[in-house]
């Protein structure tokens, strides 16, 4: 079944205008909970048409979920990856939280417990950071795992939007997303290629040592296979250098200092 108020327009399905309609209401709703009741008097269906096309309530929200993450992700897919991937990970932070103010009922629907089953676009946006921070190991620039550091990213670009859509009374700061991200890419990525904000104030970024550079011959051993390995060898290279990867570095102990009437015992 569908229906145009516009003859020329493309017909608009019954399910579509339930969904837009569901989705414009939560946006507008104060605490961003929609009834089927209201979802249906303003889309112009009985229950009934609610109930085929989407089962009950908890398969709108889902549906209206689903279409949060396409939304989402349209920039994403559309962009072309620059030569720099660490500077394409800062613009995905920033546009990351960009959506989320923008649409904060949406966002927290979208990263809502009830959602048990995360939808495949939102696994399809965890591939599309991971695949960027690939890049980055590719080029030496990271100093753990891709893998671990797509979720150190993804968990605390999450974590500091839902706190500034859902607390914007504590969470005022307007440089507190960028701050955050700033100390987590300092952790995730070599000093030489931090920029001076990316270093967390009062301090400054660890030398990589063994773990980036690890994570780099990961990336590269993934990227072209050796011939020198056979794929039991290459597979159980590949884990020693991911755990050596995701080890956390050792700052190198210090002698202490003996002064004029220090004595060495034997």
């Amino acid at each position: 079944m569908s229906d145009s108020t516009n003859p020329g327009a493309a017909p608009v399905t019954t399910r579509a205008r339930i969904l837009a309609v569901a989705a414009e209401l939560v946006a507008k709703s104060p605490d961003g909970d929609v009834s089927t009741r209201s979802v249906c008097e303003a889309a112009g269906v009985g229950a009934p048409a609610l109930y085929r096309h989407f089962g009950d309530k908890q398969g709108l929200l889902s549906a209206v979920v689903d279409h949060g993450w396409e939304r989402y992700l349209a920039a994403k897919r559309e962009r072309h990856p620059g030569t720099d991937p660490v500077q394409d990970l800062r613009e995905g932070w920033d546009g990351h939280t960009e959506f989320a103010l923008r649409n904060p009922n949406l966002y927290r629907l979208m990263h809502s417990p009830v959602m048990r089953t995360p939808p495949a676009a939102a696994l399809e946006a965890h591939r599309i950071l991971t695949g960027d921070l690939r890049r980055a190991a590719e080029q030496g620039k990271l100093r753990l795992a891709p893998e671990l550091a797509a979720q150190m990213i993804m968990s605390a670009n999450v974590g500091v939007a839902l706190m500034l859509v859902s607390r914007p009374a504590t969470f005022a700061d307007e440089s507190l997303s960028r701050r955050v991200r700033d100390a987590v890419h300092a952790s995730v990525f070599t000093p030489e290629v931090l920029e001076p904000q990316d270093v967390p104030e009062g301090g400054r970024a660890a030398a990589p040592g063994v773990p980036a550079t690890a994570t780099r011959l990961g990336a590269q051993l993934r990227r072209n296979p050796s011939p020198a390995f056979t794929p039991a060898e290459a597979g159980l290279l590949g884990e020693w250098l991911d755990r050596l990867s995701n080890t956390p570095g050792q700052s190198p102990r210090r002698t202490p200092e003996r002064g004029p009437g220090s004595v060495t015992s034997t």
